[in-house]
């Protein structure tokens, strides 16, 4: 799930106004989205008596999972409106930027290495990558389908330069992760 978690923290960098701090403030806001306790609950994996013990202040500090549980409700659902205009500047105009160090394979024709090896690599997709990535996350497509995305664009945009070299390569592959952060 590299890549979905690249996108995510691409996604909240967009943020405009940081997201509630305080316990209270955190559960207070959850409420304020899903409506009840129980929703609330059931997403954070504790009970609707906790839920209000952490509202009214009874609780002050959750377990260290059940925070970290709170803060990526929270961020997950924090200013919609700001990641989607983020995500369609992103998807129609802007694109994305991909930064990785990864091991990249690729199919060569006869006579070329087609070695892979790692490569750290800072290269700007076009619109149409992004929409796909956006769209294939949305989809619920696994970190494999979502590489195949980042290394057809890598395979254009790096690779063969937009069609100016390496026509005969057909293949690209990102075998292997180091890191990888997205931007846009």
């Amino acid at each position: 799930m590299e890549i979905h978690d690249a996108l995510e923290r691409a996604d909240q960098e967009a943020f405009t106004k940081e997201p509630p701090k305080t316990l209270k403030g955190q559960i207070g806001y959850l409420l304020k989205q899903m409506k009840t306790s129980k929703a609330v609950a059931a997403e954070l994996g504790i009970t609707a008596d906790s839920v209000n013990r952490y509202r009214r202040g009874a609780r002050k500090h959750p377990p260290k999972d059940i925070q970290q549980k709170i803060d990526a409700a929270v961020r997950s659902r924090w200013q919609p409106g700001v990641r989607k205009r983020q995500r369609k500047q992103a998807a129609t105009t802007g694109g994305i930027t991909v930064e990785t160090r990864a091991r990249f394979g690729y199919t060569a024709p006869v006579g070329t290495t087609d070695d892979g090896r790692f490569r750290r690599l800072t290269v700007h997709l076009p619109p149409v990558y992004a929409q796909r990535l956006f769209d294939a996350r949305d989809a619920g497509a696994t970190d494999q389908e979502m590489r195949e995305i980042i290394a057809e664009g890598f395979k254009e945009v790096y690779f063969q330069d937009g069609g100016a070299r390496a026509m005969g390569l057909s293949e690209v592959e990102i075998n292997e992760i180091d890191y990888l952060d997205v931007s846009f």
